[in-house]
């Protein structure tokens, strides 16, 4: 602002200089510091207003790009905030997804444990059953085992009495005995 004060003050000078009345002399000013002056106040005043337009047009043209850029910068900024807003949704979500699988492992993982123990619990019942089968077939074949010998043990002790005291008083009674009972059990 102060610049375009003084360019237009000096403006007003140097018009007043070519608007000189007619009958006035134009001479030489032998003063060196109004002439130089003077002459300092054309010369700023001619590259003011030549180089004025070009020094304004620079200045806007880096204004415009100093614009452009910060308008850019800005769009950026907002594109990463989109970015990073997208981020933080996806983090989320995968977040989310862990915490699932997390508890469906635990699910899967609880239920496997109960199948297994369920599964023990049969097997050793089972076990238990087929001991308790083999223990009866053991007892069984011992009594089986033990009866044979005892049935034998008593046919041998019979056919040696049977030996010893053999005569026919002994087998009358021995087949009248038998004859009772086959009677009895026709009855």
């Amino acid at each position: 602002m102060l610049s375009l004060t003084f360019l237009e003050g000096l403006s007003n000078n140097v018009d007043s200089l070519l608007l000189l009345p007619l009958g006035t002399e134009f001479g030489f000013n032998g003063n060196i510091l109004e002439t130089n002056i003077i002459n300092l106040a054309v010369v700023i005043g001619i590259v003011v207003s030549f180089g004025g337009d070009a020094l304004r047009s620079l200045l806007e043209n880096r204004r415009q790009t100093i614009l452009n850029n910060l308008q850019e910068a800005e769009q950026r900024a907002q594109e990463a905030q989109q970015k990073i807003a997208k981020a933080k949704s996806q983090l989320e979500l995968a977040q989310k997804k862990a915490v699932e699988i997390r508890q469906q492992g635990n699910i899967t993982a609880e239920q496997e444990k109960k199948q297994c123990i369920r599964q023990t619990e049969e097997d050793a019942k089972r076990l238990e059953e087929n001991k308790q089968e083999t223990l009866q077939l053991q007892q069984q074949k011992a009594i089986n085992q033990v009866s044979q010998q005892v049935v034998s043990l008593a046919l041998n002790q019979v056919r040696e009495k049977l030996n010893k005291r053999l005569d026919a008083s002994f087998h009358a009674s021995v087949n009248n005995f038998n004859i009772v009972l086959f009677t009895n059990y026709k009855a």
